[in-house]
């Protein structure tokens, strides 16, 4: 990789925009868990990587992992907030959209 290439790259990196929203992970057994992120783009690589490392700390989405492997969950990106529209009130609307999928979905705060 040139120089000239690397630089581009580490333009486009800071340039990136994070997009808040909520998430779900649906088990083939009707378990569902929904948790909030700053960044939907990021979150699923952390979320997987602890459970296939067996170190999530949710311990019912572990034992569905450990019971169904890596197929046997859906992973899925229910609502994606516009973080420069709300600003500094993100945190507070993400907070609040977490709650009302976990109520809307009978599911598991992640």
């Amino acid at each position: 990789m040139n120089k000239e290439h690397r630089k581009g790259l580490q333009a486009d990196y800071r340039r990136k925009v994070a997009r808040p929203g909520i998430y779900a992970l649906r088990a083939s057994d009707g378990g569902v868990w929904v948790g909030a992120a700053s960044d939907l783009d990021t979150i699923a690589n952390r979320v997987l990587f602890t459970l296939r490392q067996g170190t999530s700390p949710h311990r019912s989405l572990q034992a569905a992992w450990n019971a169904a492997g890596e197929g046997g969950l859906v992973w899925e990106e229910l609502e994606e907030l516009d973080g420069e529209e709300l600003g500094l009130a993100v945190a507070r609307v993400l907070k609040e959209r977490h709650l009302h999928w976990r109520e809307t979905l009978g599911a598991t705060r992640i």
